[in-house]
């Protein structure tokens, strides 16, 4: 049995890390809502969001999580390329809104889409209040990929990224690990596994190591956003 949350519970009211279930892997607790300070009490937990339309809000914890070290990120020689040729220029939250619409925006191989209008505009909230951010690429005054995510002390929690021109999304991602070392960012929460991040060099770690990455930094910057 899952944890139900009440809109009412207070925003840091989540179960152990142990209590999420192997199938569906990783999911903790549902309900709840998506004001800013539970979705922050979760982030700092190492918890997400990740559900459907129609479905209450679902908490999720995966063993093992996947992660990106800006160090380990893979650029192919076509990224490279791309890099070089291409006209792209790299921007941080020049277009937030922007980039959220355009990952929430249907696509080809997956016509649904998790980013509900709540979601979005819970995580409009978050940048309004400087923890969340956009890397965009744009070419000329047209913005062409990019990703969102939140940023707690170390780490960039990774929500999701689009491209409208082949590698402009893995160019938004090159950019936020050629400024990770400014930022302050040493990992790269990626949350799932897939093709495409494990090609850009992401890799699963046990949870209670990424845990320990967490918790005494995020909440640092959870009291000083």
């Amino acid at each position: 049995m899952i944890t139900w949350l009440a809109p009412d519970d207070p925003p840091d009211r989540f179960p152990s890390h142990e209590a999420a279930l192997r199938d569906p892997s990783g999911l903790l607790a549902a309900g709840g809502d998506l004001k800013p300070e539970r979705l922050l009490a979760a982030y700092a937990r190492g918890i997400f969001p990740w559900y459907s339309p129609g479905q209450p809000v679902l908490w999720w914890s995966p063993d093992p999580r996947e992660v990106l070290w800006p160090r380990e990120f893979h650029r192919s020689r076509s990224l490279r390329r791309a890099l070089r040729l291409r006209g792209f220029s790299l921007h941080e939250d020049r277009g937030f809104e922007a980039v959220v619409s355009a990952c929430a925006a249907p696509r080809s191989r997956s016509p649904g889409t998790w980013i509900t209008p709540e979601m979005k505009a819970a995580y409009c909230e978050l940048h309004a209040r400087g923890v969340a951010h956009s890397y965009e690429i744009w070419r000329e005054d047209r913005l062409v990929g990019g990703l969102y995510g939140v940023r707690l002390g170390r780490v960039f929690f990774g929500e999701s990224m689009f491209s409208r021109e082949a590698d402009a999304s893995k160019a938004a991602l090159a950019g936020l690990v050629a400024r990770s070392e400014a930022l302050g960012i040493e990992l790269i929460d990626c949350q799932l596994p897939s093709a495409h991040l494990r090609s850009l060099g992401s890799r699963p770690i046990p949870r209670h190591e990424f845990l320990a990455i967490l918790s005494a930094d995020a909440k640092r910057a959870l009291r000083n956003p």
